[in-house]
C-alpha cells in the first residue's frame, strides 16, 4: 500500500528563492579569504608548499615534496594547485592556487542543488495531492526543496574554514558531491550520470580517500540493482567500473594508508559526537527530523540515498579518531536530506531556528564591530587589549582598508534587511527557515575575512615567524637545516623566507651552515645558538637557530 508522504505543500510555498539572491549568498560565502591572505597553519601552508614545490620545479609532479618529506595520498589535488601556479605566473603563487579550490566550492554548492533538485523530483518525494487542487508543481516543489538544501550546506559550520582552503579534502568533497549528483539525476540524466559516476571515485581515490571510494561504488551498486528505475538499474556497472578505476588510481599513486585509530570508546565516541554536534549544525537535527517524519518511506531513494552517502563518511570519522576532514565528505548528503525536512517543519520549530539565528548571529556581528573599532580607535580598550593576549603582541599595526569596511557595511546593512524580512510578516516559502542560519553564516565569515582580517592573518600565517627568522638566517645561506619539523614550517622557510631546506638528514649529517630546530631539543655538538625566536602567538616553545662555528 502506498502510504501518503508527510510533505504537505501548498503552490504559494513553492516559490524559489530569487536567483540573484541566491547569487549574492553564494558570492558572500565564497569570495571572502580568496584575497589577500597567506596561507595558514598547518594543512592549508603545508598543502600551498607541496603545489609550490611542483610549480617551481623543487619536486617532481609524480611525488610532490617539501624539502625532501614526500606528500602522503594521492598527488591529484597538488597538481591542480600547481598547475594554477604555473598558469598564472604574474599573480601571487597562493592565491593562484587557491583560485582553483574557490571553483570547487562553487562546484560542490551546484551539484548539492541539483543532487536534492533530482531527488524531490521522484514519485515518492512528491507531496500530498489536495482533493480540490492547490497543491505545489513537482518542479516548482523540487526548485524550492533544492534552494533549501544550498542553503543548509552553506549553514553548515564545518564547512566554513574546511570549504575555504586549499587542501585535498576541498577535492574530496567535490569528488562525493559528484558521486551524489550521479546517483540522483540517473532517472532523469542516465547520461550525465555516467559521466559524473565514472570520475568522482578515481578522483576521490587519488585525492586521498580510496577506502571510502571503494565503499561508495560497492554500496551505491547495491542501491542501484534494487531501484525500480531501468536507468538506475544500468547504473550498476558503471559504479564498478569505477570502483575498479578507484582502486587501480590509488594503488597507482600509493595512496593506501591504515588511518583507523585504535579501538572504540566511550572517550572518543563522546569526542566524535561532540564534533558532530557543532560540525554538522544545523543539518545534522534536521536530517534527524527528516527520518523520523518520512520514516514509513525511508527505502524511497529521496531518503535512503544521501543517508547511505551520509553514514559512510560518519563511520570514517569515527574509525579515524573523530576527524573533521572525514567528517567534511557528509556534509553534501547531509545537506539534501536536511532539505526533506523543510515540507515537514512545525511553525514553532522553524520560529526557534529563526530567533536562535537572530540573536546569536547579531551577536557575533556586534563584537567583530567591537574588536574592529577598538583596533582602529582605541575605543573600547578591552577587545584590543585581548587581541594583544592572543598573540598579536606589540609587533602588530593595523591596516585600514576602505574596501574592506565598505564591504563589511553592506553585509551588516544586508543582514538587518534579511532579519526584517524574515520577521515582519508571515512567509510561505519552503526554504524561508534556512535563510537566516545560511545568512548569518555569510555575514560572520565576510566581516571575519574584511574587518579582523590582518590580525586573524598575523596569528594563524607563519608569515610573522619568518619576518623575525629574518634577522638570524642569512639569505645566501647554502642551505637551512630543519630535521623533524612539521611540514607547514618546512613549508614557510622554502616558500615564504626562500631558503634551501632539508629536512631528510640530521643536524650530523647534513651539510647546511645554518639549522632550525625545537627549543626543546638537546643541541647537538659542533653548532652553536644564534637566537631563540617564536611565532608571536606562542605563549611557549620556539625554535633555536643554529649555526656551525
Amino acid at each position: 500500500m502506498n502510504l501518503p508522504t508527510p510533505a504537505i505543500v501548498a503552490e504559494r510555498s513553492a516559490q524559489r528563492l530569487p536567483r540573484l539572491a541566491l547569487l549574492l549568498f553564494c558570492a558572500a560565502y565564497v569570495l571572502p579569504g580568496l584575497f589577500g591572505r597567506d596561507p595558514w597553519r598547518n594543512a592549508d601552508l603545508s598543502a600551498f608548499g607541496f603545489m609550490a614545490s611542483i610549480a617551481q620545479g623543487s619536486a617532481p609532479w609524480w611525488q610532490p615534496a617539501i624539502a625532501g618529506i614526500p606528500a602522503e595520498g594521492g598527488p591529484l589535488p597538488y597538481w591542480v594547485g600547481a598547475a594554477a601556479i604555473q598558469a598564472l605566473p604574474f599573480a601571487d603563487a597562493a592565491f593562484a592556487a587557491r583560485l582553483p579550490y574557490a571553483l570547487m566550492l562553487v562546484l560542490v554548492l551546484v551539484l548539492v542543488w541539483y543532487s536534492s533538485f533530482h531527488l524531490a523530483r521522484t514519485d515518492a518525494a512528491q507531496p500530498v495531492a489536495f482533493a480540490f487542487g492547490g497543491e505545489a508543481q513537482a518542479v516548482d516543489y523540487a526548485r524550492s526543496l533544492a534552494d533549501g538544501a544550498l542553503l543548509a550546506l552553506i549553514a553548515s559550520l564545518g564547512l566554513l574554514q574546511l570549504g575555504h582552503e586549499t587542501t585535498p579534502e576541498l577535492l574530496q568533497l567535490l569528488a562525493v558531491s559528484l558521486y551524489l549528483y550521479g546517483l540522483a539525476a540517473a532517472p532523469y540524466r542516465p547520461s550525465k550520470s555516467r559521466w559524473a559516476i565514472l570520475g568522482a571515485l578515481p578522483i576521490l581515490a587519488a585525492s586521498g580517500a580510496p577506502a571510502v571510494a571503494l565503499a561508495l561504488s560497492l554500496i551505491g551498486a547495491w542501491l542501484c540493482r534494487r531501484s525500480r528505475y531501468l536507468e538506475v538499474r544500468s547504473l550498476t556497472l558503471w559504479l564498478l567500473a569505477s570502483g575498479c578505476l578507484a582502486a587501480m588510481s590509488a594503488w597507482e599513486f600509493n595512496a593506501w594508508a591504515w588511518r583507523i585509530k585504535g579501538e572504540l570508546d566511550l572517550d572518543q565516541l563522546l569526542r566524535t559526537l561532540n564534533l558532530l554536534a557543532w560540525f554538522c549544525w544545523p543539518v545534522w537535527p534536521m536530517a534527524l527530523w527528516t527520518l523520523w517524519r518520512w520514516r514509513a518511506h525511508w527505502q524511497g531513494r529521496h531518503i535512503l540515498l544521501p543517508l547511505i552517502a551520509a553514514l559512510i563518511p560518519l563511520l570514517t570519522s569515527i574509525l579515524m579518531g573523530g576527524s573533521d576532514r572525514a567528517l567534511l565528505l557528509s556534509l553534501p548528503a547531509l545537506a539534501v536530506l536536511a532539505s526533506f525536512a523543510l515540507p515537514t517543519l512545525q511553525r514553532g520549530i522553524a520560529a526557534a531556528m529563526d530567533w536562535f539565528s537572530v540573536f546569536f548571529f547579531s551577536a557575533w556581528t556586534l563584537l567583530f564591530w567591537l574588536h574592529y573599532i577598538s583596533m582602529h580607535l582605541g575605543v573600547p580598550r578591552t577587545p584590543m587589549t585581548n587581541l594583544r593576549r592572543l598573540g598579536l603582541g606589540e609587533e602588530f599595526e593595523p591596516r585600514f582598508s576602505a574596501l574592506a569596511l565598505v564591504l563589511a557595511v553592506l553585509a551588516t546593512a544586508a543582514w538587518i534587511a534579511l532579519v526584517r524580512w524574515r520577521t515582519a510578516r508571515h512567509q510561505h516559502a519552503l526554504w524561508k527557515s534556512l535563510v537566516l542560519p545560511a545568512g548569518g553564516v555569510a555575514l560572520c565569515w565576510l566581516l571575519i575575512m574584511t574587518l579582523l582580517l590582518p590580525p586573524l592573518d598575523f596569528i594563524r600565517s607563519n608569515g610573522p615567524l619568518v619576518e623575525r627568522l629574518r634577522a638570524h638566517l642569512p639569505q645566501n645561506a647554502n642551505c637551512v637545516a630543519a630535521p623533524d619539523q612539521s611540514l607547514a614550517t618546512l613549508a614557510s622557510l622554502q616558500f615564504q623566507g626562500r631558503w634551501r631546506v632539508d629536512a631528510q638528514h640530521s643536524l650530523q649529517n647534513t651539510r647546511c651552515s645554518h639549522a632550525l630546530q625545537s627549543n626543546s631539543q638537546e643541541i647537538p655538538s659542533g653548532w652553536s645558538v644564534v637566537a631563540a625566536v617564536s611565532r608571536p602567538s606562542d605563549k611557549s616553545g620556539g625554535f633555536l637557530v643554529l649555526k656551525r662555528p
